[in-house]
């Protein structure tokens, strides 16, 4: 019976280190370098973003709407007036909030009076034509709007400059890693992975309380949007 087991026990011994010796020979990556790049594009905006708030208080809830409603109406009728299409109109939200006189008590304590409620209903506004916006503002703030409100510029279809951008971030990360390359005695070689990230600066905001609608059109400079893009680039060095 022992010698019907010999060959098996040969035959694992011979195997063992053949798969042992596999293990031990893990392949190596290639040597590897990533660094950051970054891109920038400008370009004029065409279009604005308009948020317009109207706020009306009376002694009831009621009241306090039904005047909302008739200042909000009168500003949404200037706004297609003025070419600003039906698509273009968002309501952004209601706010019914009841206002109260505090006064302090002999005890330390303090009492609560209701003495109006407060009605805000923002607009949201997109105009196409940005040389319009001044007398749009003009007109809104005249028609009602009276409490917060802001503008920013933006583009509606930003693909082109933001491609720009990523052009440059790729040839600026080529550049750090050939002198980076050259630094260390080496040479670069094929790109192994890229991945990006855009983003633009916020925006600077306008209060449309601010404006002077007695006088002449609200001067609105609409500048230039910067769109920026980093990007993560792998080299293999060699």
């Amino acid at each position: 019976m022992t010698r019907a087991f010999l060959p098996l026990a040969f035959a694992a011994a011979v195997a063992l280190p053949a798969i042992a010796g596999a293990a031990e020979a893990p392949q190596q990556p290639s040597p590897r370098i990533i660094v950051s790049g970054e891109g920038e594009a400008t370009v004029a905006p065409d279009l604005a973003l308009l948020s317009l708030s109207v706020m009306r208080e009376a002694k009831t809830a009621r009241e306090a709407l039904d005047a909302n409603n008739d200042a909000m109406a009168a500003v949404i009728a200037a706004m297609k007036s003025a070419g600003v299409a039906e698509r273009d109109l968002q309501t952004a939200g209601i706010q019914i909030n009841p206002r109260y006189n505090y006064s302090n008590k002999p005890d330390g304590g303090q009492t609560a009076e209701l003495v109006a409620y407060q009605v805000t209903n923002t607009l949201s506004v997109r105009v196409r034509d940005i040389s319009k916006t001044g007398e749009i503002l003009d007109k809104a703030v005249s028609l009602g709007v009276n409490q917060g409100g802001g503008i920013s510029f933006t583009n509606e279809n930003p693909a082109a400059v933001i491609g720009e951008a990523r052009k440059k971030a790729v040839a600026d990360a080529i550049a750090k890693a050939k002198t980076l390359a050259e630094a260390a005695g080496v040479s670069v070689g094929k790109v192994l992975e890229i991945t990006d990230q855009n983003f633009m600066s916020p925006p600077m905001p306008m209060n449309a309380k601010a404006y002077d609608a007695a006088g002449a059109s609200v001067p609105v400079q609409a500048g230039e949007n910067a769109y920026r893009v980093m990007v993560n680039v792998t080299f293999e060095l060699k």
